[in-house]
């Protein structure tokens, strides 16, 4: 069993409906979901293209899935993620839009935003000791040889190759798409996402997530709300 830090939309969110209708899972509860029909792609096709992302659910990794530690347990990962969140100030995505990274697509800040960035880092570093070290296995599943310098340095320090200045914020949409697909599931993707990406994207909490049996999907174990209580309750009053 692994967990992972992640960030997700609230389960009542716009955004949070969009993605688990596209994928065909909700991440909060786990249940599939009815596929969404489009125009120019048949269900099967679409449920092929989300096949990965569909068992991750619908998160963007802030701390890619670890192995706990034998020397800690959940109970003290989620007490220290909670006091960790409540450290944290909720900022804004100010815009996602949907985009090809590598031979897949996701949904990724249309600009540069270093607040993800920051709390991606600072993560990673406060929760390694969390995090079992990896196995050869785990090591060759990495794919050491296609790594750069960096990112294998990255690997056997922090357990993933894309972290801290290898970081890329992403919302995965869908798994390896072929050049002759692309031009149909791009714009099928905007014709379903591009909607619900009108206004920023309030990052307010962190979630936990886990997963169900070895090689099973994950799902949100826990949310865990970002800044003090009391900062938040008056916001909430304000907003009243």
């Amino acid at each position: 069993m692994r967990y992972a830090i992640c960030f997700t939309p609230a389960a009542s969110a716009p955004l949070s409906h969009v993605a688990a209708n596209w994928l065909g899972r909700n991440v909060f509860s786990g249940e599939i979901v009815e596929p969404l029909a489009i125009r120019g792609l048949g269900i099967h096709e679409i449920a092929f293209h989300t096949a990965m992302p569909r068992r991750y659910g619908f998160h963007g990794v802030l701390k890619a899935p670890f192995r706990l530690s034998a020397e800690v347990t959940e109970a003290q990962l989620l007490r220290d993620l909670m006091r960790f969140c409540g450290t944290q100030t909720p900022f804004n995505i100010k815009r996602l839009e949907v985009a090809r990274t590598g031979g897949f697509y996701s949904l990724v800040p249309s600009l540069p935003c270093e607040h993800v960035h920051y709390l991606a880092s600072a993560i990673v570093q406060q929760f390694d000791h969390y995090r079992a070290p990896l196995s050869e296995a785990d090591i060759e599943r990495s794919d050491p040889d296609g790594l750069s310098a960096a990112q294998f340095a990255n690997l056997h320090r922090w357990g993933c190759p894309y972290v801290m200045d290898e970081f890329r914020f992403h919302m995965p949409l869908t798994g390896p798409v072929g050049h002759t697909d692309m031009p149909r599931i791009e714009y099928a993707l905007r014709g379903v996402f591009d909607p619900v990406l009108t206004e920023p994207v309030k990052v307010s909490n962190v979630a936990l997530m886990i997963e169900e049996g070895t090689g099973g999907p994950f799902r949100v174990h826990s949310l865990h709300p970002m800044g003090k209580v009391s900062a938040r309750r008056s916001q909430e009053a304000v907003l009243a």
